[in-house]
């Protein structure tokens, strides 16, 4: 609806355009531009003061009616979400701080909503002059665990009396499917882990574009990125999805075995990415591979065509280049 109607979201109507309550509208209105789906800018006719919505050239190649994975029924699509989520790059800021810092800067991989909601509040307040209130956070804290981690019924296949099914829950929380965070009981208060089972239901086509645009993060042009920043460095998706270097070095020497302008070498003891061209545009063209070249569908809209019809598009990503994030919003009874 928003590429039809940019001001869906503030729309009087709004909850009755959607079928949904007025926190939901809400709700929904920043998780779309959390994953980058929508970028929010001023109307063009001035007559709001309120932002309006735009679609982004992702969402139109993910989720349009011919788009890769309009349903989202194919389980890489919830890892490409999931990295669009928690990576930042110039013009495309992480817009969920809670999640980037829990992923990402995180020192432990055991913890309450306590330690995690410790952890971020030291980066916010070291981020940002004013940071958000601690319940806040916490309730972002809480709503990152029942978002990613399944409960232990679910994962035994129990179902408690009166609970929704575990097909009911996954449908609420798709997310859990990846299983990168799990509950693993109490010491006084519940505990999680994220975990490090092998990522059977990661693409290796996906792990290597974010491979490639995590790289596009500091160059434009053919180069080179070692394989241990991939897997350690915060912001990377060995952190976001939880992979070590060998698990990369499998995906990318797979993805590299059909193509010329990507390979691993090796050189003085240490593995690299090697790229011969923009990363960026290397990193959708293995993208598009993956879901059967959408790009090359009929009347399907090239990147600068997108934007030639919401021109606001790139002026929002040059304006991300200086802007700072956000607070981040609670929005836990939303998904919960």
């Amino acid at each position: 609806m928003v590429k039809d109607n940019p001001s869906t979201f503030i729309d009087d109507d709004a909850p009755v355009q959607l079928g949904v309550g007025k926190n939901m509208v809400n709700a929904m209105r920043y998780w779309s531009k959390a994953f980058k789906l929508t970028r929010e800018h001023p109307s063009n006719d001035g007559k709001t003061k309120a932002h309006i919505a735009s679609p982004t050239w992702e969402a139109r190649w993910l989720l349009d009616e011919d788009g890769a994975d309009p349903y989202l029924e194919e389980p890489g699509s919830l890892w490409l979400l999931h990295w669009w989520l928690v990576s930042s790059r110039p013009g495309a800021k992480c817009w969920a701080p809670t999640w980037y810092t829990a992923f990402h800067l995180a020192p432990f991989s055991r913890f309450t909503v306590a330690d995690m909601t410790r952890v971020v509040m030291r980066h916010v307040n070291f981020s940002f002059p004013e940071g958000p209130v601690e319940a806040s956070i916490a309730k972002d804290v809480d709503c990152l665990t029942k978002m990613y981690a399944r409960t232990p019924g679910e994962r035994a296949g129990a179902k408690p009396s009166g609970s929704k099914s575990g097909f009911e829950d996954l449908l609420a929380c798709p997310f859990r499917e990846l299983d990168l965070i799990v509950s693993v009981g109490t010491r006084g208060k519940p505990e999680w882990q994220f975990t490090t089972a092998a990522r059977n239901s990661l693409p290796p086509r996906v792990l290597v574009y974010a491979c490639l645009d995590y790289a596009a993060r500091e160059t434009s042009s053919a180069g080179s990125i070692s394989l241990a920043r991939l897997a350690n460095e915060p912001g990377g998706p060995g952190r976001a999805f939880r992979v070590r270097e060998p698990e990369i070095v499998a995906a990318l020497d797979q993805i590299a075995a059909a193509r010329t302008d990507l390979d691993r070498i090796d050189a003085v003891g240490q593995r690299s990415m090697s790229f011969q061209k923009n990363p960026f545009t290397l990193a959708w063209e293995i993208l598009d591979e993956q879901y059967g070249h959408v790009t090359r569908r009929p009347g399907f809209p090239r990147r600068e065509k997108w934007d030639a019809k919401y021109p606001m598009l790139p002026k929002v990503a040059k304006s991300e280049l200086t802007q700072p994030v956000r607070k981040p919003l609670a929005l836990i009874e939303e998904i919960a």
